[in-house]
This record gives structure tokens, C-alpha cells and sequence, in this order.
């Protein structure tokens, strides 16, 4: 067995990459690729993840014109015949304007083609669009994710479902295919900033991801004692109850080479999401470093540096699974394909050999 695959059967931790697939300017060279470079490149860098040997690879759901991924269903059934083992999720499906049966459908005909590899990750989303593009009032945000989430795992507890609600047609013994390979499909509640929506995971016996993009990671300890406490309360299972952590990062064979080549990149990337959302705010070299420090949320370093960071942040959540966004603001390809080689040739042999169950 190599260095790169330790742990890869008893490991207690899973590694992996999630996309949103944001399509900026390259701030060197002032061009964008297009939706069908970027697209074509999330598969591959799927591909290099898998051969590489981590374990998951996330896709994002936006319908803007500045990201290339609406479908994620369609994008991971691509991934799913180009890799073999990598397991393939959602990052994040926006489940509030979403049917939870054409959902359902979707994963578990990706499930079906790619060998039981299909997991969701759902949340409400950071961003707004979806609900006047399909005729949803987001007066309804929370109305929706509650009762689009109660009908998903009914739909996955058995082939035929009744039910009733008040935002979509009821069903009368509907028979609800295909039925995937796994006994359950994985579902994750994605959770930002809300001890509602942990409690909400701990409740329903799934899993919980945590997006930590900026500040001190251990603020959000509160949320996983909330997540768990909710869990033992409704009779859930330690081992049902799953925490993952998601972050920004970016990998280099240096300290100094990661600052320097990540920041003009990830200043570039804050500058849009910035103007997305109507702020005008830049962010100074001192600002990112500061961000990137041991007590800090962005994976910016050498490999043992990462290796150490996730270790750090496991013994405060002892969670199972870290996955890392190192496509952003018009990153080159090649620099995010060298990122996935340290991800998984240095970094995460570290940790594998560092957390055993």
C-alpha cells in the first residue's frame, strides 16, 4: 500500500473537492473561459480526484450567467462515467425550489449509472434567482426547505408514497422510480449561519456540512454540540450523526507560494461575490493573510500546513469528512490540478495516518 493510500479502508476521516463552477476573469490575464471550458474542466479535475485517490467531489447549483453549473444531477452523471470509486455529491442542491420527486428521480438515476456513488448535500442556497425563475415566492424560503425536505425522505424510505402539503400537488400511492442502489440515498444539510438549521439535521438523522468561509472556525462549535444533542434527543445514533466541513483553499509546496499565488485570485473572486451582492468591498493582502492563520478558516499553505489545519479544526468538531472549494476567482486549470495532487498525495496521507478509527 502507498503513502497516498493510507487509510483509504479504515480511515476517520474522508477528504474531498466540491465546485461551484463560478466563471470569472483571470486576474493575470483579464480572460474568462467559457461555461464550456469550465464544465469540461470540473470533469476532469473529478477525474484527477479519482484517480488521485480522494473520496468525493462535490458540484454547486446556481442559475446565474457568471456560474456554469444549473444541473448538478447532469454534470456528476458525466463524472460518473469518466471516474470509477470517487463518491459524487451535490454542493449544495437548493432544495427550497426543487420538486423533491424530480430530485429524488435524479439522484437515484445517478446512484443507478454510477454504482451507488450519489449523495446530496441541500440547503437554501446564499442566493435568491431560483425562486422567481421557477415561480416560487421567497416570502415561502423557509416554508419550502422544511416541506421539500419532509417529502425527500419520505420518497426515499419506500417505492410507493402518499402525501400531502401545501406547496405541491399531493400523491396518492405514487410509485416513485427508479429506486437506487443504495438502501437510502446520503442526504447533508447544508448549514451557514443558522443553530435552527443544526438542530434541524440533528432531528432528522443526517448528515450536517458546515460552510466555513472567514473568521474562527470554533465559533461554529456551538452548532455541532446543537446538531449532536438534537440527534441523541430524537434517538439518533452517533455513528448516523455525520459532520463534514467545507472551506476555501489553496495548496502549494510553500507557505509563501501559496499566499502569493492565491491572493490576487481570491481577491478577485470576493471582488465579484462582493458585487453580486451589492457591496463594494476589496480585500488587502493584510486581510488575507490574516485569514489564513492556524485559528483561521481559509486552507492556504504548504501541505503540512493543511495537514495540520484540518487536524486542528478535527479536534474541535471530530468530523468525518472536509472537503475544499481551490477553483475560485478564474484560477488556472493547471494551478487546480496541481492543487488536487498535493491534496491527495501529501495532505491527506497526514491526516488518513493521524485520525484511525
Amino acid at each position: 500500500m502507498t503513502d497516498s493510500m493510507i487509510g483509504k479502508d479504515n480511515a476517520g476521516i474522508e477528504i474531498g473537492l466540491y465546485t461551484l463552477g463560478d466563471i470569472g476573469n483571470d486576474p493575470r490575464s483579464g480572460q474568462a473561459v467559457s461555461a464550456r471550458q469550465r464544465l469540461k474542466d470540473i470533469v476532469q479535475a473529478a477525474v484527477l480526484a479519482d484517480e488521485a485517490g480522494l473520496d468525493l467531489f462535490g458540484v454547486g447549483e446556481h442559475h446565474r450567467l457568471d456560474y456554469a453549473v444549473s444541473a448538478p444531477p447532469v454534470v456528476l452523471a458525466a463524472i460518473a462515467q469518466a471516474t470509477k470509486r470517487i463518491r459524487l455529491t451535490s454542493a449544495t442542491t437548493v432544495l427550497s425550489t426543487v420538486d423533491p420527486v424530480r430530485l429524488f428521480e435524479d439522484f437515484a438515476t445517478l446512484d443507478l449509472l454510477s454504482d451507488g456513488r450519489a449523495e446530496i448535500i441541500a440547503g437554501r442556497g446564499a442566493f435568491l434567482e431560483s425562486f422567481p425563475l421557477f415561480g416560487y415566492d421567497p416570502g415561502d424560503y423557509d416554508a419550502l426547505f422544511a416541506e421539500n425536505m419532509e417529502l425527500f425522505l419520505k420518497l426515499d424510505e419506500a417505492d410507493t408514497v402518499t402525501w400531502r402539503g401545501n406547496h405541491r400537488p399531493s400523491l396518492a400511492d405514487a410509485e416513485i422510480s427508479p429506486r437506487p442502489i443504495q438502501a437510502r440515498l446520503p442526504m447533508w444539510l447544508g448549514v451557514g449561519g443558522s443553530p435552527e438549521s443544526a438542530i434541524r439535521a440533528g432531528e432528522m438523522g443526517i448528515g450536517m456540512a458546515i460552510a466555513i468561509l472567514g473568521g474562527d472556525p470554533k465559533r461554529f462549535k456551538p452548532f455541532v454540540d446543537l446538531y449532536y444533542k438534537a440527534g441523541a434527543e430524537a434517538g439518533h445514533s452517533r455513528e448516523e450523526l455525520k459532520v463534514c466541513i467545507t472551506g476555501h483553499g489553496y495548496f502549494a509546496k510553500t507557505t509563501q507560494q501559496a499566499l502569493d499565488e492565491f491572493y490576487p485570485y481570491y481577491a478577485n473572486y470576493w471582488s465579484y461575490v462582493n458585487r453580486q451582492r451589492g457591496i463594494n468591498r476589496s480585500l488587502t493582502r493584510t486581510d488575507f493573510e490574516g485569514m489564513t492563520g492556524p485559528d483561521s478558516a481559509l486552507f492556504v499553505g504548504s501541505p503540512q500546513q493543511i495537514a495540520e489545519k484540518i487536524l486542528h479544526q478535527h479536534e474541535t468538531f471530530g468530523h468525518r469528512r472536509y472537503i475544499a472549494q481551490i477553483d475560485i476567482g478564474g484560477i488556472p486549470f493547471r494551478q487546480v490540478a496541481q492543487g488536487i495532487e498535493l491534496l491527495a498525495t501529501e495532505v491527506a496521507p497526514i491526516v488518513w495516518k493521524a485520525i484511525r478509527p
